[in-house]
């Protein structure tokens, strides 16, 4: 039922957008530190994090102020960002939407960014409304709406991040992906009440290895059986464990770890689990947003991945040491422990011999 309401769905946005392109300009745009430009990035939390360094590169090399619209969703990812002036939130719904084009047209700005990887048809109706003479985006099934677009590097062999880049030529920038990365700061008395936290109950001497057991769906659930055999295998190392969660698994996390409830994160506020994702030496976890995080602090992660029906690249770290398991099914459930541990035993005692060595 559902593949049908999204193939409805985008047979009606071709037909709108048949209707609905706009004018192609040949040149490049020129922008200035007096232009005001809107990025566009609703969806989930990892959809936000790996646009950031687009963003960062443009309030950099330009400092055009830089307005969000972001989702209910995501849109704290963008709250500590010196390199964003100001977040609108999408409201959904048809009122919702009216409104939001209402407040977008009115504030008049010189250019509008569509920073979504796939199609979106909420975005694509957005943008073909929006009274702004430029309009940029990847060259997408979509691309009639914009004025301008770069192409969309193929997904099974290019990471999202690398794709998005791709947009910084239509602002005539250059850039090093090797100096590329998501960007996100937490705040000071967040960082202030994780380092209280991990002073209490950690020595910080000693690795803090972090495994992170939530995902944005059950989907991404490796099973609690499957954990307490993994806490059971780090505890045969000098290492510390950090169990992370969100309070949706809170009770998964006190049947892994039931001897250790202290050794237990768990927070509703976004910012502290950042904050303490910078406190880890290595992260383990089936969770892109989280090993974004780590990839923003260059923490080695190791991901355990679903990839069904798909040949996109995962969404692994862009600039963390880094190693996986990945399953072409829908849910992680026959991912074996055995599996998972042939490539995360050499992975993480390399980490131990490296970080050891280190201190000698």
């Amino acid at each position: 039922m559902k593949e049908i309401e999204i193939a409805l769905k985008n047979l009606l946005l071709t037909l709108y957008l048949s209707f609905h392109s706009a004018k192609k300009i040949q040149s490049l745009p020129n922008f200035t530190s007096e232009s005001k430009i809107l990025f566009v990035r609703l969806n989930r939390i990892g959809d936000a994090l790996v646009t950031t360094p687009l963003l960062h590169l443009v309030k950099k090399e330009i400092g055009c102020k830089i307005v969000v619209l972001a989702d209910s969703k995501n849109y704290f990812t963008f709250k500590n960002s010196s390199f964003v002036d100001q977040i609108i939130i999408f409201q959904k719904g048809a009122k919702g939407f009216r409104e939001t084009l209402k407040l977008l047209n009115q504030m008049e700005f010189d250019a509008v960014v569509d920073l979504h990887d796939d199609v979106s048809a909420t975005v694509s109706l957005l943008i073909s409304r929006l009274k702004v003479p430029i309009k940029i985006g990847l060259q997408k099934s979509n691309e009639t709406i914009f004025t301008h677009t770069i192409q969309r590097l193929e997904q099974s062999s290019y990471h999202v991040i690398e794709r998005l880049m791709m947009m910084a030529k239509i602002f005539s920038l250059n850039y090093d992906l090797s100096e590329c990365n998501v960007h996100y700061n937490p705040l000071p008395h967040s960082i202030h009440k994780i380092k209280e936290y991990i002073n209490k109950n950690f020595n910080r001497e000693k690795i803090i290895i972090g495994v992170n057991i939530s995902a944005g769906s059950d989907a991404r659930f490796w099973g609690v059986n499957n954990y307490r055999k993994l806490i059971d295998f780090l505890k045969s190392y000098d290492v510390q464990i950090l169990l992370l969660s969100t309070t949706r698994d809170l009770r998964s996390a006190m049947n892994i770890l039931p001897d250790r409830q202290n050794h237990i994160f768990y927070t509703p506020v976004f910012d502290e689990f950042a904050a303490i994702i910078t406190k880890i030496d290595l992260l383990f976890s089936p969770d892109t947003a989280t090993i974004h995080l780590a990839s923003a602090a260059k923490i080695p992660v190791f991901g355990i991945y679903v990839k069904y029906n798909t040949d996109a690249q995962i969404w692994s770290p862009f600039q963390s040491p880094f190693d996986c398991v990945i399953t072409e099914e829908q849910t992680l459930i026959n991912v074996t422990f055995e599996e998972v541990i042939n490539k995360f035993k050499p992975f993480l005692e390399k980490y131990i011999n490296a970080k050891t060595n280190s201190k000698l």
